[in-house]
């Protein structure tokens, strides 16, 4: 019978049937654990991902130059100043720090810089830093073959002189108490031929790559001489259309942005905190003086009274911020004046008044140039506009890209007005007047004042503290008398950060220290 099978067929048939259950049993197992491991490395991927990444929306790239010395606009200096350090460093009070240099010493008359160098600090490419790539340095910033040095107090320098492999002396031409704050540019190794494409610092992130309009990013450097980055590795997310940024947060392709308007901070949900603090920099209606008829002085001020900086702050910052009457905002200490806030209080009768006996009393038409990538400043363009309307006046925006704005605006001079925050790369006051002085390159407004040029250099010339204090406040109140330009806000600083992360510091400058923020745990 079919149905039946005799006891060998039977034998063979048990043990072959043994072999398959035993044979899926190894697979099924195998497949049970195949499964285990790769989910364990995804959760472990995962963990890792959050554990030790993080991704910063940047409003622009980084399109001016890697390279430190040559680098102008604050956002990518902000970014930079992971990778950079100079001799001291400004901690998140805005007092300096010893940095590659461990000490220094003033010379009495404030002439001789002297410092020490740090033992043991590495370039990102593994190189010792040398007293040779602190002088080399040092010489590249006050170079002036090209024309004015790349750092304007630079120009000071008279020699820079190394005494012995770990001590570099800088001789200055005058006296200047301020120029430890200029100390904090960063020291680049002599040996890098290509600086802008090819970043090498100290700080305690590296570069690893850069993709136009995309991202910029860094990785922990393990051999940094100080306190590590909590977080290995980071990147600078280009997030250029301020209308996506709140969908590029709640989405999760951003886990942080440094500056976020009310309205959009109002739009974020439970998973993000806003942090609060001040932009630190001057926010401003920015005239070229040569161009007509921002040429004539009783022009300028008629805009200074027409513009109602409260109701800009009311209504782009929902109140928040701090009016300034001049290049100068609070973290400055007693640099700031807020008295020149009160000069030109909105009076639109006083400014039709200025415009008639200026030749311009029926007004006129003008353009503002604005980067297209900060919404706060469109917002305050925007504010602007219809407050000129009330004096008869007609102002038209133009939105360009950011590297549209560096090359047009800030380098080629060609606008009329733009709405820019100004920044300052160090605490003293010089980081934001010497921009006025008429026969410096980076003065893109074009102010040009006999009065402001003598006062600057008086103090510039002065090692008596109050002598100094009050030869800048001159500069101050001239910029405001003559309206260099029309002064508005130090903005308000939203930083919107996912709560998987914690650690950030402000700092009484434009920088972002990423190398404190830190994984919360759960």
């Amino acid at each position: 019978s079919t149905l039946m099978r005799s006891s060998a067929a039977s034998d063979v048939y048990k043990r072959q049937h043994m072999k398959t259950k035993a044979l899926k049993r190894f697979l099924l197992t195998l497949v049970f654990t195949t499964l285990t491991i790769a989910l364990s490395a995804c959760s472990g991927d995962k963990a890792g991902e959050s554990s030790s990444q993080i991704t910063i929306g940047i409003p622009q790239d980084i399109e001016d130059s890697l390279d430190p010395h040559k680098a102008v606009a604050a956002g990518t200096e902000e970014v930079l100043f992971n990778l950079y350090e100079g001799l001291v460093k400004p901690d998140s009070s805005g007092d300096l720090q010893p940095a590659l240099a461990s000490d220094f010493q003033i010379s009495e008359d404030a002439t001789t810089y002297t410092f020490t160098l740090r033992e043991g600090v590495k370039f990102h490419d593994g190189s010792p830093v040398t007293a040779g790539d602190v002088k080399y340095s040092i010489d590249r910033c006050a170079d002036t073959t090209n024309g004015d040095p790349l750092v304007a107090a630079y120009s000071h320098i008279q020699s820079v002189n190394i005494l012995d492999e770990k001590t570099v002396e800088v001789v200055l031409d005058g006296p200047d108490t301020d120029f430890l704050a200029y100390m904090t540019n960063a020291v680049i190794p002599a040996s890098n031929e290509n600086p802008d494409t090819n970043p090498i610092g100290t700080g305690p992130y590296k570069y690893v790559s850069r993709s136009p309009q995309e991202n910029f990013v860094v990785e922990k450097f393990d051999d940094y001489w100080g306190t590590p980055a909590n977080i290995e590795h980071v990147t600078f997310k280009v997030c250029a259309n301020a209308d996506s940024i709140v969908m590029d947060l709640q989405g999760g392709s951003i886990d942080m942005f440094a500056r976020v308007t009310p309205a959009q901070a109002d739009q974020l949900g439970d998973s993000f905190q806003v942090l609060e603090g001040t932009m630190n920099l001057v926010q401003a209606l920015y005239l070229n003086n040569e161009a007509e008829p921002f040429n004539n002085e009783l022009v300028r001020q008629a805009l200074c009274y027409a513009v109602d900086p409260q109701e800009i702050m009311d209504i782009v910052s929902g109140g928040k911020g701090t009016e300034i009457g001049s290049s100068m905002f609070p973290a400055f200490g007693k640099y700031y004046m807020p008295e020149l806030n009160d000069m030109y209080k909105q009076d639109l009768d006083k400014a039709k008044e200025l415009l008639k006996e200026a030749g311009y009393e029926n007004g006129f038409s003008f353009t503002i140039t604005v980067p297209s990538n900060y919404q706060q400043h469109i917002d305050t363009a925007q504010v602007i506009v219809e407050q000129l309307k009330k004096i008869g006046v007609t102002a038209e925006i133009n939105l360009i890209e950011w590297d549209s704005w560096l090359s047009d605006v800030y380098a080629g001079r060609k606008y009329e007005a733009t709405v820019v925050g100004v920044d300052a790369s160090s605490l003293t006051p010089s980081a934001l007047l010497s921009r006025f002085v008429s026969t410096v390159s980076n003065n893109f407004v074009n102010f040009s004042n006999a009065d402001y040029d003598a006062a600057y250099a008086k103090a510039l010339g002065t090692i008596d503290d109050e002598e100094k204090t009050a030869a800048f406040k001159e500069c101050e109140t001239l910029l405001a008398e003559h309206a260099a330009n029309v002064y508005i806000q130090d903005l308000p600083c939203l930083v919107a950060l996912n709560k998987k992360y914690a650690g950030y510091e402000f700092y009484p400058l434009y920088v972002q220290d990423i190398s404190k923020l830190y994984i919360v745990e759960d």
